[in-house]
C-alpha cells in the first residue's frame, strides 16, 4: 500500500510550464494556463486559437470616442452577419466571441442600450471570427475588440499608457472609426477632435509610405444617422459640412478612406430615472447601413499568401 504522505511527481504538468505561449497581440511570453496576457491583458484564448489554425487572424480596429456607439454597432454587425449568410458569413470562434453579440441584443430587447465599456482591458469584449464572402473561396480570420473610447484617448494623449491599445493598433490592417453624427450636428467638437487625434496617432505608429497607415483602409462611420436625414443621403458631404477638419485631414493623409452613415435605433426617447438620471431609451430597432462599411473594408484588404481556400459546402 502506497504511503499517503508520498506524492508522485507529475512531470508532464511541469513540462507545460516550461514551454511559454506568446500573446497574439503583444507577443509577450505567458504560461499555458494564463487567461489574460501578463503584459497587455489581452485574452490568451486568441493565441491558443491562432496556434491551432493555418490562417493567421488579421486585426481590425473598432474605434471611436466614448458614447459613439461602438458596442451597439459591433454587436449588431455580428448578429446581422451571423443570420444573413448570402453576402458575408460570420462564424464566431470561441465562446468569448459571442458575449458582445449576446449582451447587445439582450439589452436592446429590453429597450436599453448595453452598458458602457469599462476602461480595464481584461473586461473588454473581444471578437474572433471567421469570414466567408459570397463568390470567394478564400476565408478570412478577423480579431475585433470593443475597446473603451476613454482608454484609447488616454493612449493617444499619453503613449504607452495602455499597452494593449498600442500593441493592437500597431498590428491592425484596417480600422473603423465611429463618429456621433448627432453631436456633430449640435456643434460639439469632441468627436471631431478625437478622430483627428486618433488618425494622427495611427500615422505616427507606422509612417511607411508603402505599408503604413497612409495606405491602410479606414472606414469613417457616422453613427446615430437615423436621426439625421441629410447624413444618410450623403455621409461625405455631411462630414465636410460639420467636421471639415476631419474631412480635409483624411483627404490629405489617408488615401484609402470612405465615409459611411449608420443607425441601429430607429426611435429613441428620454426618460428620467431616480438612480441613473436622464437615460436614452431605444423604442424601435431599425438597422441601417450596418453591413456596408464592413463590406467595403473587406474589399480593400489584400489577399494574403498562405490563406487556405475554404472547404466547399
Amino acid at each position: 500500500m502506497r504511503d499517503p504522505s508520498i506524492q508522485p511527481l507529475e512531470s508532464y504538468r511541469l513540462a507545460r510550464y516550461a514551454v511559454p505561449i506568446s500573446c497574439y497581440v503583444c507577443e509577450t511570453d505567458n504560461t499555458y494556463d494564463s487567461e489574460f496576457c501578463s503584459h497587455c491583458s489581452a485574452p490568451m484564448a486568441l493565441a491558443h486559437q491562432a496556434k491551432s489554425q493555418k490562417i493567421q487572424p488579421r486585426m481590425v480596429g473598432m474605434l471611436g470616442a466614448s458614447g459613439a456607439g461602438k458596442t451597439v454597432y459591433l454587436g449588431m454587425l455580428m448578429d446581422m452577419l451571423s443570420r444573413q449568410p448570402e453576402r458575408i458569413q460570420l462564424l464566431a470562434r470561441g465562446a468569448f466571441s459571442i458575449t458582445l453579440q449576446q449582451t447587445t441584443l439582450s439589452a436592446l430587447a429590453r429597450c436599453e442600450f448595453p452598458p458602457k465599456t469599462p476602461n480595464e482591458p481584461d473586461h473588454w469584449n473581444w471578437v474572433h471570427c471567421q469570414i466567408r464572402r459570397a463568390g470567394q473561396r478564400r476565408q478570412m480570420e478577423l480579431i475585433m475588440p470593443d475597446m473603451a473610447g476613454e482608454a484609447v484617448l488616454e493612449e493617444v494623449d499619453h503613449p504607452h499608457a495602455f499597452r494593449v491599445v498600442r500593441a493592437f493598433l500597431e498590428k491592425c490592417r484596417s480600422a473603423m472609426i465611429l463618429i456621433d453624427a448627432i453631436r456633430l450636428k449640435e456643434g460639439a467638437r469632441e468627436h471631431d477632435f478625437f478622430s483627428m487625434k486618433l488618425l494622427s496617432y495611427l500615422g505616427e505608429l507606422n509612417g511607411d509610405p508603402k505599408i503604413g497607415w497612409a495606405k491602410r483602409p479606414v472606414a469613417l462611420i457616422l453613427s446615430k444617422a437615423d436621426q439625421c436625414e441629410e447624413c444618410l443621403e450623403d455621409p461625405a458631404a455631411y462630414a465636410k459640412a460639420h467636421a471639415f477638419g476631419l474631412w480635409q485631414f483624411c483627404r490629405e493623409r489617408f488615401r484609402c478612406h470612405k465615409f459611411f452613415a449608420t443607425g441601429v435605433a430607429g426611435t429613441c426617447v428620454w426618460r428620467d430615472s431616480v438612480t441613473e438620471g436622464r437615460v436614452e431609451v431605444p423604442l424601435r430597432i431599425e438597422p441601417h447601413g450596418v453591413v456596408e462599411p464592413f463590406e467595403w473594408l473587406l474589399s480593400q484588404l489584400p489577399v494574403e499568401k498562405g490563406n487556405r481556400p475554404a472547404a466547399r459546402s
